[in-house]
């Protein structure tokens, strides 16, 4: 993905019209397959600068792709009036140095940390080593398995790295689903035993909560679903994914 940065110097006299223009060149905008997310804002401290940002899946794919289009033709109609007003228009990519700040709880944190997700797995398991049809595939399962599971969890939803530390990371626990050709019934009974396992040590119950937690299992579960399966080829190199407030993971290669 790249970061597009368009600067505009606009008068007051003029802000309300730019304003409303862009909320029209925003519909066609939106529409775009190439544009990933859009923002306009207005400078407190220089209220005449504004800065448009649009995250694109790649340059070319705006240059070419976008701009090519007739959605462009549909989105410049409504800015035409503004192009005078740019002063910067350019493309930014990422770099490593990203993060969020702690105004907005982890997951891991909003949970209650390493000691809710170790409760959630123990009492997990206990059910699932009594369950006819999931039991069989953890009939022999290693003493310590819980607390691995824990320490997955706990990394994935925001908590410290220990998973990719001390397991392996992603790679260990692909490791622990190849082969298996996991069943779709085993795969629902296993988030339902999870989920009552979820209730019964009272994490957090909260709607948002829940949606998150329910969206990751819902991943994690029909992804190791489809690499259990015989033959399967799965990406065996990638990161411990990192699950956010009702949001998949964005990989980038």
């Amino acid at each position: 993905m790249i970061v597009e940065y368009i600067r505009y110097r606009v008068p007051s006299e003029r802000h309300a019209a730019f304003e409303s223009a862009y909320g029209r060149a925003a519909v066609p905008l939106g529409t775009a397959p190439q544009c990933v997310e859009y923002e306009l804002t207005r400078c407190t401290d220089e209220p005449e600068c504004y800065v448009l940002r649009i995250v694109w899946t790649s340059a070319d794919d705006h240059t070419t792709g976008f701009r090519g289009s007739p959605v462009f033709q549909d989105f410049l109609a409504e800015i035409r009036p503004y192009i005078a007003d740019i002063e910067e228009m350019r493309h930014y990519e990422h770099t490593g140095v990203a993060g969020r700040g702690g105004s907005v709880p982890t997951l891991y944190a909003w949970a209650g940390g390493a000691e809710a997700f170790e409760r959630l797995t123990e009492c997990f398991y206990a059910h699932v080593l009594k369950d006819d049809l999931i039991g069989p595939l953890f009939a022999h399962m290693d003493p310590g398995h819980p607390r691995f599971v824990a320490m997955w969890l706990a990394e994935v939803f925001g908590g410290p790295a220990r998973y990719t530390a001390e397991r392996g990371g992603y790679s260990h626990m692909l490791g622990q689903h190849l082969g298996k050709a996991i069943t779709e019934p085993q795969r629902r009974r296993w988030i339902g035993l999870l989920l009552d396992a979820a209730d019964e040590v009272r994490l957090p119950a909260d709607p948002e909560f829940r949606a998150a937690f329910v969206g990751y299992l819902e991943w994690g579960t029909r992804l190791a679903l489809s690499n259990s399966q015989p033959g399967a080829r799965p990406v065996t190199t990638a990161p411990v994914p990192h699950w956010g407030w009702g949001v998949a993971p964005p990989y980038r290669s």
